[in-house]
């Protein structure tokens, strides 16, 4: 079956994968886009939770304000390597997590990567971070978030 390379090229900037291992999953699943999807993500998952023991020395710090200028929102976001800290979607990534945490007031990190993604629920925060992990290739976490609304301690 010939796959057509413009759904290559949408699944791998879905999922991440190489470009070779999604035209080979396609050709499995039989031009398939959901299942040939489901079956790089896991994949993908899979490579995440071997990164996990991999040293996060870089990162950054994004916040997040509510337009009320009355609540805000800090994480601390580590990666392995400043290429990776720089990339869009790692920066964007802190961004949501910051926004995250002004609007939902989790607890700790714990508990900030067991709630409903507030973007989209049908998703875990730690879903959202797995998908980077498998996008950029390196271990990625939460270090410190930090929560503040005018008035409260």
């Amino acid at each position: 079956m010939k796959i057509d390379f413009d759904l290559i090229r949408r699944l791998r900037e879905e999922t991440g994968a190489p470009v070779m291992r999604v035209k080979k999953v396609l050709e499995e699943c039989n031009g398939d886009v959901e299942k040939a999807s489901i079956i790089l993500k896991e994949e993908g998952f899979e490579k995440a939770e071997k990164r996990a023991d991999r040293t996060t020395s870089q990162g950054v710090i994004s916040s997040y304000v509510h337009h009320s200028k009355k609540i805000a929102g800090l994480v601390e976001l580590l990666c392995e390597t400043d290429f990776v800290a720089r990339n869009e979607l790692f920066q964007d990534l802190a961004y949501d997590l910051a926004m995250q945490v002004a609007s939902m007031s989790p607890k700790d990190v714990d508990d900030l990567l067991s709630q409903d993604f507030i973007k989209d629920p049908s998703k875990k925060v730690s879903d959202l971070i797995r998908e980077v992990i498998a996008k950029t290739g390196e271990n990625v976490r939460v270090g410190r978030i930090v929560r503040l609304e005018l008035g409260k301690e």
